[in-house]
């Protein structure tokens, strides 16, 4: 299967000549307000993807991936899938393509997501990096905007907000959002960052920023959201912060985290503000 990403240097979405022909058209201004901008051709994104027993979404997912019309290395890490993910990763790979090179990597055990984000991002060679979850939850199509401040220069790390309020969100468990804000505040009194979503998918670094706090990293599980919350801010590296959409999915469709996984962050906030 193809990406559906059949385009040439200069028409190809976001390339510098794409931008030109918008902006003599519209203007710069509109471009602006659109979100239109180009990006460096030479610039490479890296996905990293963490995996785990994710065959019902896992292809879907990746073609979303592959449909965005950014050059882009796709890093998919399996933790030790026990259905039929890996044979799914095998398939993949060998559809890899010039604008969407797909990698794996195989953990012999089962690790946890902060486990898979390490390796991946040992992996990358990508000018950003950006994490995304092998479920639909979060949508690709959103990573021109969350790029965005990163290419311009504003930022070094870009946060998707699912609590901003402008794009669509199902409507779920009430006690997640209250868990998810709770958490969100006390790292923000620890990091003195004003955040509203700590705890989001979306983490985008740039290659500078990444390599800064990629050797520091320690956890295995879900407590790596809190940390590398706290090692940015440490490092006080620029951030932005973007709203997203997102597409709740239930425990009966696959949700992973646990009461347990919201203890751990908890505890993180805490460990990575007293120390690196």
């Amino acid at each position: 299967m193809t990406s559906g990403m059949d385009f040439d240097g200069d028409t190809r979405p976001y390339s510098p000549e794409w931008y030109e022909s918008l902006k003599q058209r519209l203007g710069a201004i509109p471009c602006r307000q659109l979100g239109l901008y180009a990006i460096p051709p030479e610039w490479l994104l890296s996905v990293v993807i963490p995996v785990y027993n994710e065959e019902r979404t896992l292809r879907q997912l990746v073609d979303r991936v592959r449909a965005v019309p950014i050059r882009k290395e796709l890093i998919l890490v399996d933790d030790a899938s026990r259905d039929g993910s890996r044979g799914i990763l095998e398939q993949l790979q060998a559809e890899s393509e010039p604008l969407n090179v797909v990698r794996i990597h195989f953990h012999e055990r089962n690790q946890g997501k902060g486990a898979a984000v390490r390796t991946g991002f040992g992996l990358a060679q990508g000018d950003v990096v950006l994490i995304q979850d092998a479920d639909l939850e979060y949508d690709p199509a959103e990573y021109p905007r969350l790029l965005r401040p990163i290419v311009e220069g504003k930022a070094d790390v870009v946060f998707g907000s699912r609590f901003l309020g402008d794009q669509p969100h199902r409507v779920l468990y009430y006690r997640h959002y209250l868990a998810n804000k709770l958490l969100t505040m006390l790292s923000n009194l620890c990091t003195n960052l004003n955040l509203t979503d700590m705890e989001t998918c979306y983490k985008v670094f740039s290659k500078q920023a990444l390599a800064d706090i990629l050797p520091t990293l320690k956890q295995n599980r879900f407590g790596i959201e809190p940390e590398l919350t706290a090692k940015v801010a440490r490092r006080k590296h620029r951030v932005y912060e973007l709203s997203i959409s997102y597409s709740g999915r239930t425990y009966e469709q696959g949700k992973h985290i646990r009461p347990k996984d919201g203890l751990q962050a908890l505890w993180c906030i805490f460990r990575y503000w007293w120390a690196d």
